[in-house]
């Protein structure tokens, strides 16, 4: 298996099942409020992921470096992003919320600038952004209604956590190539979920949480597909591939969650919808155009 077909593996991989976890939370959050929820998906993902490093016999990186980024990443890719999505969803609806956070790969754009000042930044990849986050403008906006005096917190909310969700990609990219990507991911997701568990006894309300069937099958899946494969193989690719086409997997999650919506809860799917998802895959294919035009001149040379 060629690398160049483990990347794109990888890549179709981690939007598939990040499209998922939409439903899944969905079916969560029928039983169990946010905090625990999500708490218990990342206190029980950390468990898989220590299983798998002493399955593989993968030691965890301890010098000071890595501690801090552990740190950073537990409280700046989880315990605050998450918390802010799943407050801010009380208060705005997720077509809102999907159109809000598909502006991580402009904000990539920006700290990718600041963090690698001499790579430059190609305008097939710029055009190819805003051409995928039309398309996600176009899927959402049907029969969506905005009231600013009602959702604005809910706004800002999905709006920092997507920035810092871009911002600690670029942090990763540049400082954290020397990590392995179970061992980066192990104490983040601990200390996340020993932080949220913790905040849910605070401040939820104990005797409303319900679990059953539904809910501890949620926690499961996010906790292992959402979180132990899908983020072990995103920290895999942010090694590999241009951060910037890496980002434009935020647009392509939103089609994978319609879709389910679709086939799972019946859920509408118009023409709209098709539209929107056009240009989000022309968009995407737009931005990766100079890879696509290497690749194929490989191959005719290799032929």
């Amino acid at each position: 298996m060629t690398e160049k077909f483990k990347i794109a593996a990888g890549y179709i991989l981690i939007c598939l099942i990040w499209g998922s976890t939409w439903l899944a939370i969905r079916v969560g959050l029928d039983y169990l409020p946010p905090l625990i929820s999500s708490g218990i998906r990342f206190f029980m993902g950390s468990i898989f992921v220590f299983a798998f490093m002493k399955f593989a016999r993968i030691g965890l990186q301890t010098d000071p470096n890595s501690m801090r980024l552990y740190l950073i990443l537990a409280i700046f890719s989880f315990v605050i992003p998450f918390t802010l999505v799943y407050w801010a969803e009380q208060f705005i609806p997720s077509g809102l919320a999907s159109i809000v956070f598909a502006i991580m790969p402009f904000c990539v754009i920006i700290f990718s600038k600041i963090a690698f000042p001499n790579e430059p930044v190609s305008f097939n990849k710029i055009f190819g952004v805003i051409l995928g986050f039309t398309g996600i403008v176009i899927i959402f906006t049907e029969n969506l209604t905005l009231d600013l005096s009602q959702q604005l917190f809910g706004i800002l909310a999905v709006l920092v956590s997507s920035a810092m969700q871009a911002a600690i990609g670029v942090t990763i990219k540049k400082y954290g190539h020397h990590l392995n990507p179970l061992s980066m991911h192990f104490v983040p997701l601990f200390i996340a979920g020993l932080v949220l568990i913790i905040s849910a006894f605070l401040f939820e309300d104990a005797s409303k949480w319900i679990f059953n069937f539904a809910s501890i099958s949620s926690m499961v899946y996010l906790a292992f597909f959402g979180t132990l494969v899908a983020f072990t193989t995103y920290y895999w690719l942010l090694k590999r591939m241009n951060i910037v086409i890496l980002s434009l997997s935020a647009f392509i999650t939103p089609i994978v969650a319609v879709i389910l919506g679709w086939v799972v809860l019946n859920e509408n799917f118009s023409l709209q919808t098709l539209l929107g998802s056009a240009f989000v895959l022309i968009g995407i294919l737009f931005a990766n155009f100079r890879g696509l035009i290497n690749y194929f001149n490989s191959k005719s040379l290799t032929a």
